[in-house]
């Protein structure tokens, strides 16, 4: 798998945990937890989506 093409399936699954978090916040019988975890999983994402444009942008230079 590219590195380009595993970018774009991160940012996909941080999109969709995006729309899953605020799914949750709309419908109040969800519980914090679950909430605080797919936050936690959103993190997660969205800092292996940075690593790998760091070290994108490291080794183009």
């Amino acid at each position: 798998m590219s590195l380009q093409s595993h970018l774009a399936e991160l940012q996909k699954k941080h999109q969709a945990l995006e729309a899953q978090i605020n799914d949750c916040l709309v419908h109040p019988a969800t519980d914090d937890l679950t909430v605080a975890e797919l936050k936690r999983k959103k993190l997660l994402v969205k800092d292996e989506i940075e690593r790998l444009r760091h070290g994108e942008h490291a080794s183009v230079h």
